[in-house]
């Protein structure tokens, strides 16, 4: 099967398919001549067809149109809006519609027609049939005005002549139903013999014997009536002629013959042969063929018939299509006069002669031949009703009907040879404004027949189609320092619409107030000068919108980038650039960036530095403007350098400018706080059990060589306050007593006060002891310096109170025995005692009144003056220094808080005995103070870190190293008097010396208790001490 069977088979089927939901049928039946506007039916109502849209409720609007072919005069029309149908001024008449067919009473007279309801929501196809019933407007009439009959005069009485027939376009009971002979002289009469077709034949009836000689002829008149009313007739003249007698008449084999023959037969092909008999002789057997009077003369137009041999031959094409069926009458005649009848009936047989016939009547009315469509109307609107048709029959009569070629159009077929032309999908004019294509009809007929319609669409343009941009995204490129009205660029959009939906104007957007565009041209140019400094780029949209109904728009964005030009010079963050960097920073180290901007770009902003007036003390990094030390820092030989530095960019002309560069050099934490008091490590300070709360009772006092916050100083009692008795100010140093002294509070404290820097990176430490006597008086100095040089062998972390008490509790217990022991003797000498006591007490205290607080006490007042010669000999405190005391702790919050593990070295002899400084290495320099106005910038990792200062209340952390400094037996201050001026005037007293010296050593381990914390020392310390001892 190939591909066009495959069409003709679907088309086929499609036509087979009738869609019931918008095809129906209606018939009516009217008479032929009504005058004009005789009401026929009414379609809405015959049809029950609402006018109510049943989905929303509303009346709508329904509207009737008569599908009518191009040039036809209308028998029938159709009211728009209410669906009547009524007569035009055309008459129908029953004879001209259906002429040439022979329609018996029970055969219909009809036309169709075809109406559509629009619009599409509602639209339906009624087709309508109607019967034209027939009027008497007709009378019957004879074939001749004259009829002549020839007689024999020997003729038997009752013998019948047939007489022609006369007819009546009109049917049934109007056609011819009556037959009178008038003036028959009564040798004639009448009979009418109505065949089995329904057709009345009347005949001529003798009644009396004929004698020629007599009377040769008879002239009478026959009427034929009509059974309508009112009743039509009509007369002939009926003319008869006796002639002589011819006894024997012939006699066909047959009298009724069917034959059938192809309407394609060629002229003289022979029908039937037909062949008469007569039993005379001679002249009476001579028979003679003819056609009989009844065969229409369309019929003797189509078939010759030989006189002689009674052979019918087609002489004339025959098509079935016109005429299918001839009847015709050979009458066989010998001369007698009553001849031989047969009718043959001739079936002319299809032949695919005929193509298809399209029949196409336009639902929307084309304007010379074509159909115009919107681009927006829906799927399925309906263009034209097509009725084919085939006057070929059977297999050659059947026809189906596509479109040829693939189109957004289709045929839907509503009955079996009609089809409703519709759009099958959405039409778009942009795509193609005009569709020309041809319906095809196809038979079924070996060879197949076709016929073709052209159909012609053209497209009416919708504003369905916004203008577009060639670009989306215009980016352009302009210069700064340009001149207003500047020519950029045009820009342009195109519409697929047509006429004034294509029709385009152009507006600028927000943010393009430095531009104008031409509403019409799309040229755009500069409303004013570019600084590029000012803006780069400016970014904003052009609306292109067309002129249609409603109108409709888009955007493309335009990018305008401004280019650079050398208009601007090289500018400094800064006019003067400070550094600071620490003294001991190494040479070739950063000591700073300089910072240089251009506002241009490119070449025009690449900026090379260079120095104007520095020897060659710094390097300067021309493109990254890191500046680098050619020399080592030392802040006593010079704290700053000022030189200018120079910036000059790559445009042409190139432009520069100048800076002013200070770098500061700045002083390093490298020495740990000395102690000027106590002046040792073996002095005592005497607390009266009378001091009151809040009382200065020692003072802690050191001095740091270094500047800043590198020289700020924190004091802190680490160990032997269990108790809570001393109280330490952080800032100054002086031990105030926070409780009043109890009997229980007498004895030795050891006070292990940490003395520490806020320097920064670290800040460093020195530990002194402070040894403070509870009782009302210090009568015996040897036994306290015994008991101080007991301490030595108790670890720092453990309280010295614990082991002393023995001793004093012996002391106690002695005087206890020997006043019981003589009691009775010595009361006397104890009441002198008490005396003795009491005014030494007196005395003691209007001493302390007099010094303004406490005392340091020290028993040889040689010792002191011996002391202050050896002090004017010592070139540096550094000298006298002691060993290490390492510590290990994480970060802690408090100095009083750490635990401390470490071990303290006493030389075997103090001679030498100064305050010790631990060495931290070299510390990270700094360079660069918060302030600095490149530090946010340009500090970088391998940049020195910027300085910070710690608060006077600031827990000091201690990370690795602790020292204890062990104090000169004499009474050496270190420090000039601007130092010594801080003391209170309650600590002006010195100490006298003290020497100690120590062999051999051992190591202990113990828990320290005080009131605030729980921490542990680990040390070792040296024993077999030498302490001779002086009272003050």
């Amino acid at each position: 099967m190939d591909l066009r069977d495959f069409y003709l088979l679907a088309a086929l089927i499609a036509c087979l398919r009738l869609d019931s939901a918008i095809a129906q049928e209606l018939i009516y039946t009217i008479r032929e001549e009504l005058p004009e506007n005789v009401p026929i039916g009414n379609i809405p109502k015959d049809l029950n067809i609402s006018h109510i849209n049943a989905a929303t409720g509303t009346s709508a609007s329904l509207v009737y149109r008569l599908v009518s072919k191009a040039g036809d005069a209308p028998l029938v029309k159709v009211s728009s809006t209410t669906g009547e149908i009524f007569t035009t001024s055309n008459r129908i008449d029953r004879e001209k519609l259906c002429a040439g067919a022979s329609y018996a009473e029970e055969n219909e007279c009809f036309f169709e027609l075809e109406v559509v309801i629009l619009p599409n929501d509602f639209f339906r196809l009624i087709k309508i049939k109607i019967i034209v019933k027939d009027t008497n407007d007709n009378a019957p009439m004879f074939p001749s005005p004259v009829i002549n009959i020839s007689i024999p005069e020997n003729t038997l009485i009752n013998s019948r002549f047939p007489i022609p027939s006369a007819t009546d376009p009109d049917t049934g009971f109007n056609g011819v139903q009556h037959y009178e002979l008038l003036n028959g002289q009564s040798v004639f009469g009448l009979d009418i013999v109505e065949t089995p077709e329904g057709e009345k034949w009347p005949q001529l009836i003798v009644q009396q014997n004929l004698d020629r000689e007599q009377k040769d002829t008879y002239v009478m008149k026959i009427k034929v009536e009509d059974g309508g009313t009112p009743q039509k007739s009509s007369t002939a003249i009926l003319q008869v002629t006796v002639s002589d007698v011819n006894d024997n008449r012939p006699v066909f084999k047959e009298s009724q013959v069917e034959v059938h023959i192809p309407e394609n037969a060629p002229v003289g092909t022979s029908v039937i042969q037909l062949h008469a008999t007569d039993a005379d002789i001679g002249s009476n057997a001579e028979i003679r063929y003819i056609f009989g009077a009844q065969v229409a003369p369309a019929t003797k137009r189509f078939f010759a018939l030989n006189n002689t041999t009674g052979l019918i031959t087609v002489q004339r094409s025959l098509d079935r299509e016109e005429t299918a069926i001839h009847k015709v009458t050979v009458l066989a005649s010998d001369g007698s006069s009553t001849p031989a009848r047969a009718t043959v009936t001739i079936n002319v047989t299809d032949v695919n002669d005929n193509p298809p016939n399209i029949d196409l009547r336009y639902i929307i009315s084309p304007i010379n031949g074509t159909v115009y469509l919107s681009e927006k109307d829906p799927v399925n609107t309906k263009i034209a009703l097509i009725t084919v048709s085939d006057k070929d029959t059977d297999v050659n009569g059947k026809v189906i009907c596509f479109i040829e070629r693939e189109v957004p159009f289709h045929l839907k077929a509503v009955y079996d040879n009609q089809y409703l032309l519709e759009t099958s999908s959405l039409l778009d004019y942009e795509g193609t404004k005009e569709f020309s294509f041809k319906i095809v009809a196809s038979d079924s007929g070996k060879p197949s027949l076709n016929q073709t319609a052209l159909v012609r669409v053209k497209l009416e343009d919708e504003n369905d189609n916004p203008p577009i941009f060639s670009q989306p995204v215009i980016e352009l490129s302009v210069s700064e320092n340009n001149r207003r009205g500047l020519y950029l660029t045009t820009i342009s959009a195109t519409d697929e619409d047509s006429g004034k939906n294509a029709d385009i104007v152009y507006q600028l957007g927000p943010n393009a107030s430095f531009f104008d565009l031409d509403r019409k041209t799309g040229v755009l140019t500069a409303s004013r000068v570019f600084d590029r400094e000012e803006q780069e780029r400016f970014i904003f949209t052009v609306t292109a919108r067309d002129n249609g109904t409603p109108p409709l728009q888009s955007q493309a964005a335009v990018i305008v980038t401004v280019l650079d030009e050398n208009d601007n010079s090289p500018k400094f963050t800064h006019n003067h650039f400070q550094f600071f960097v620490s003294e001991n920073l190494p040479k070739y180290s950063t000591v700073g960036v300089i910072t240089v901007t251009d506002a241009d770009a490119g070449e025009n902003k690449a900026v090379t530095l260079s120095i104007l007036n520095d020897n060659e003390n710094f390097v300067l990094d021309p493109f990254s403007g890191v500046i680098k030390s050619n020399v080592s820092f030392d802040r006593e030989q010079q704290s700053s350098y000022t030189f200018d530095v120079k910036a000059i960019d790559g445009g042409q002309p190139p432009r520069s400018s100048t800076a002013k560069v200070t770098i500061n050099v700045m002083d390093v934490n490298d020495n740990s706080p000395v102690v000027i008091y106590p002046p040792s490590n073996t002095s005592f300070k005497l607390v009266p059990l009378s001091a009151i709360p809040g009382s200065v009772v020692a003072e802690v006092f050191a001095v740091d060589i270094d500047t800043g916050m590198n020289a700020e100083l924190k004091y802190t009692i680490v160990s032997g306050n269990n108790k809570g008795l001393f109280r330490i100010d952080p800032v100054t140093g002086n031990i105030t007593l926070e409780e009043k002294p109890t009997p229980n509070d007498v004895g030795l404290h050891r006070l292990v006060v940490n003395i520490s820097d806020l320097g920064y990176p670290k800040s460093l430490h020195t530990l002194v002891l402070v040894f403070l006597y509870v009782n009302d008086t210090a009568g015996n100095a040897s036994y306290i310096y015994d008991l101080i040089r007991r301490t030595m062998e108790t670890p720092l972390d453990r309280n010295i109170g614990d082991s002393s008490q023995p001793y004093q509790n012996e002391d106690y217990l002695t005087i206890m025995i020997a006043i019981v022991a003589g009691a009775m003797v010595v009361i006397v000498v104890i009441f002198v005692t008490v005396l003795v006591r009491c005014r030494h007490a007196s005395r003691f205290k209007a001493a302390q009144r007099s010094k303004q607080g406490a005392e340091w006490m020290s028993p040889n007042q040689e010792n002191k003056q011996n002391k202050k010669k050896k002090r004017k000999k010592r070139k540096s405190p550094k000298s006298s220094l002691l060993n290490f005391v390492t510590i290990e702790e994480s970060k802690p919050d408090d100095a009083v808080h750490e635990p401390i593990n470490g071990t303290i070295s006493l030389p075997a002899e103090l001679e030498e005995q100064s305050i010790g400084r631990f060495d931290w290495g070299t510390a990270p320099p700094t360079t660069f103070k918060p302030n600095s106005p490149d530090l946010a910038k340009h500090y970088k990792s391998a940049s020195p870190q910027s300085a910070f200062h710690l608060k006077p209340d600031t827990p000091v952390s201690v990370k690795k190293h602790h020292v204890i400094q062990e104090l000169p037996l004499d009474n050496t201050f270190v420090g000039g008097c601007d130092t010594l001026s801080k003391r209170s005037s309650t600590s002006s007293d010195h100490f006298s010396a003290s020497e100690c010296s120590s062999q051999g050593g051992f190591k202990t381990k113990g828990p320290l208790h005080t009131r605030q914390v729980n921490e542990h020392f680990y040390w070792s310390i040296s024993t077999a001490y030498k302490c001779p001892v002086n009272q003050y």
